[in-house]
């Protein structure tokens, strides 16, 4: 048997952290056997589903590096893939329901109902549909279709039954029809409900295993009568916990600022955030945790899924993106970084490969690529503000001295067109300059070092000086050094 699994979302938004989760876990179960992956859209909510959304979803999917076998965007050989397209295949198959005897037209109004519902409740029942329209004569059908009533079509509920799942995630788990009640599979308006379509859907396409969150379950009984009804073979079932963030608050696509877009925009790397969902609520044997996506898809295993929700902890994710950041190529870092620059206006005139220096000087203290103009604004501006705690290394007896050495050190060294000065003279020329005034003046190390840190940057702490003196040049480092010294009153 092949694998099959999808994800069949509603685009009524965008792909949110705990939806990503659930198509990468589907993607690695299907990469791991060798199956079939597929995406499809249940966009029979009319009021709120759009194309846009639609296009988000890939779109997402794509940053991710998660490509499907089947489905939107690449078609197959079981589409439409969409299920507005697809109601003439609903009706084929409620043809057979009807054949069966499993449905009924259901005329109650909404005022009838939610008053069924009240009553249950104030009686302490499961407020389910009461069967009052399961008991129509086919002559008081027709008189009710005859006036012009639009009826909804339910399906007939085996009564006293207890309906099993084994759940490969959560094991066997029961269910008694009495609590299900006689549910809509089509509304008034001739669209399908989704318990019903995602059903035929599932059917059509061949769908051997459904991976998904554990807020369906509670829909899986009423799938799972469906297929029985039909006679059709049931897929393997497998519900997930869900995500919830670090104050217990579960994930919604509702809440923008954790779909998958806004971390896109943010500059986190797409692979460690496919690493960072992958342990959101699974784990290797070995409980490593940086993993590349060959070995996520050569370790996952159903039988390692948590129970447990999954806790999204942005410092977390913060953190593993840093450490890919870290073992990332430059020239890559720096194209995905332009983007970021350009937005703020800071391209012109600015290299490659001074970028790249720059990047390699800050990225371990970059958690994701948005930060990394502040930085560049840093560097790139002429003069600083000289902080409170820089002026005493700024006001020593020697300071005039050891800066005017520096600068005249700094004026002989050799410059490039991509990056002005090389770290390596930058690093030689310092040591040197510390050796030689200890010997003629008797001064060194932090006599030496911090009052020409806190004239380049106006503060006592940050880059090695061998770094940031390249990144700054002469040009910027002589004028940051002119206004420290006017600020000091040196």
């Amino acid at each position: 048997m092949t694998v099959k699994v999808r994800f069949a979302p509603s685009p009524t938004g965008p792909l949110h952290i705990g939806g990503a989760r659930t198509v990468l876990f589907n993607w690695l179960f299907a990469r791991r056997n060798k199956g079939i992956f597929v995406l499809r859209s249940e966009d029979t909510d009319l009021e709120r589903s759009s194309e846009k959304w639609e296009r988000d979803i890939a779109a997402s999917l794509h940053w991710l590096g998660l490509d499907w076998d089947e489905g939107l965007e690449v078609g197959g050989p079981n589409g439409p893939y969409r299920q507005t397209e697809r109601l003439e295949i609903y009706k084929e198959y409620l043809s057979r329901l009807w054949l069966g005897g499993h449905v009924y037209y259901c005329f109650c109004t909404p005022e009838e109902l939610a008053r069924d519902r009240e009553e249950a409740m104030a009686r302490g029942d499961n407020p389910v549909y009461s069967g009052r329209c399961r008991r129509l004569t086919p002559a008081q059908i027709e008189e009710k279709l005859q006036a012009g009533l639009k009826p909804t079509i339910r399906f007939k509920v085996p009564e006293d039954t207890e309906i099993l799942i084994d759940d490969l995630i959560r094991g066997q788990v029961s269910f008694q029809s009495c609590d299900v009640g006689d549910f809509i599979i089509f509304k008034s308006d001739g669209i399908p409900t989704y318990n019903y379509a995602v059903v035929i859907d599932d059917i059509t396409m061949g769908i051997t295993h459904i991976i998904r969150a554990n807020e369906h379950l509670v829909n899986t009984p009423r799938q799972v009568l469906i297929y029985q009804a039909l006679g059709e073979k049931m897929p393997e079932f497998g519900h997930v916990s869900v995500v919830l963030d670090t104050s217990g608050r579960k994930m919604s696509k509702r809440m923008g600022d954790m779909s998958v877009g806004k971390y896109a925009r943010q500059g986190y790397l797409p692979e460690a955030v496919v690493n960072f969902m992958a342990l959101l609520g699974w784990s290797p044997e070995d409980s490593t945790e940086i993993m590349t996506i060959e070995e996520l898809v050569e370790a996952f295993d159903l039988s390692r899924i948590s129970k447990s929700p999954g806790i999204f902890d942005a410092q977390k994710l913060d953190w593993m993106n840093n450490q890919y950041i870290r073992a990332s190529d430059l020239d890559r870092l720096a194209d995905l970084a332009m983007p970021f620059l350009e937005a703020e206006g800071l391209t012109q005139g600015l290299s490659k490969e001074w970028l790249k220096y720059v990047i390699a000087v800050v990225r371990d203290e970059l958690h994701y690529l948005a930060q990394l103009p502040n930085f560049v604004k840093e560097f790139l501006a002429g003069i600083v503000q000289v902080q409170p705690e820089a002026l005493p290394p700024l006001q020593l007896e020697t300071t005039g001295m050891v800066l005017d050495e520096f600068l005249a050190r700094l004026e002989a060294l050799p410059q490039t067109e991509d990056l002005p000065l090389q770290q390596q003279q930058v690093q030689a020329m310092l040591k040197q300059l510390n050796k030689d005034l200890k010997t003629r003046a008797g001064v060194s190390g932090k006599a030496v070092y911090m009052p020409i840190r806190a004239a380049l940057t106006g503060a006592v702490s940050g880059q090695e000086l061998y770094y940031l003196v390249p990144i700054l040049g002469k040009e910027r480092a002589v004028a940051r050094i002119k206004s420290s010294r006017q600020q000091a009153g040196i």
